[in-house]
């Protein structure tokens, strides 16, 4: 027996009759999205193909490369056609490893395109990457002084449109920073134009580089998984009303006060 299947205290009977659930999904509406608003259950029912055909599920939500958030574990009660559009399953979540739902953290290094497959084959080769000492959460807009987030946290914002982050970022302009925490190097970046940094934002959050040159090059050589070790903060903002040149003027204040293009990832 592994450590997740003692973690979790799963014998060898539920691990023949079960299916592990890898849940990955759109930037909208996706797993992710669900387990903030408490309503991961009723998204895991809805399947478009009958993919449930064991009476027990291991549910595990993608959340960094290679690393899976612990769900929960289910009983499929029941299934019925639902429409054209697939299948709705009756399931019942299982007391057992509830302490760990949100807080347990797997490594597994998914490279087939099947999502379910049985536990037996596959549980094996999970292996424990951390415990967190809360549920993972999304938590509102805390402020622009404080707000120091890392990357899977930067996706996770903008990917499931969190309304108080989204609200803040779209109407001030304003200048950022990017810390790399392997070494402390630095980059100084401006956001302005429509939506100013949520738009900006969202451009790293799809590549993990935003087009920047000396990022991209860092994300070709090491995969865009090296974003991991990047964290957004905020050094000042201004009124959307605010001419996008001033904004560029104290971009090249902070990069001069920061050194960001002597001794970080600024190009220019």
């Amino acid at each position: 027996m592994n450590h997740i299947q003692s973690l979790l205290n799963l014998n060898s009977t539920f691990i023949q009759h079960a299916k592990i659930h890898f849940a990955v999904g759109g930037k909208v509406g996706g797993p992710m999205e669900a387990f903030f608003n408490g309503s991961f259950k009723q998204w895991q029912e809805f399947q478009t193909g009958k993919n449930f055909e064991k009476p027990f599920i291991i549910s595990l939500i993608s959340y960094r490369k290679d690393e899976w958030l612990f769900a929960g574990l289910y009983k499929s009660i029941s299934v019925k056609v639902n429409g054209k559009r697939g299948y709705t399953y009756k399931t019942e979540l299982l007391p057992e490893g509830e302490e760990f739902i949100g807080r347990l953290v797997v490594f597994y290094n998914k490279t087939f395109r099947n999502s379910y497959p049985h536990a037996k084959t596959s549980i094996s080769m999970l292996t424990l990457k951390e415990i967190l000492r809360e549920p993972y959460t999304m938590t509102p807009f805390p402020g622009f002084e404080q707000v120091n987030i890392d990357f899977s946290q930067l996706q996770s914002i903008i990917f499931q449109q969190e309304p108080s982050w989204m609200s803040a970022l779209s109407n001030v302009k304003g200048i950022y920073l990017i810390t790399d925490m392997t070494n402390g190097k630095l980059y100084v970046g401006s956001a302005y134009g429509d939506n100013a940094f949520w738009n900006r934002w969202n451009s790293y959050a799809q590549n993990g580089h935003g087009g920047n040159i000396v990022l991209k090059r860092l994300i070709s050589s090491y995969g865009k998984e090296y974003a991991d070790n990047f964290r957004f903060s905020i050094l000042e903002t201004r009124s959307m009303n605010a001419e996008d040149d001033a904004i560029i003027l104290r971009e090249q204040y902070w990069k001069q006060i920061l050194a960001s293009k002597e001794h970080g990832y600024n190009a220019n």
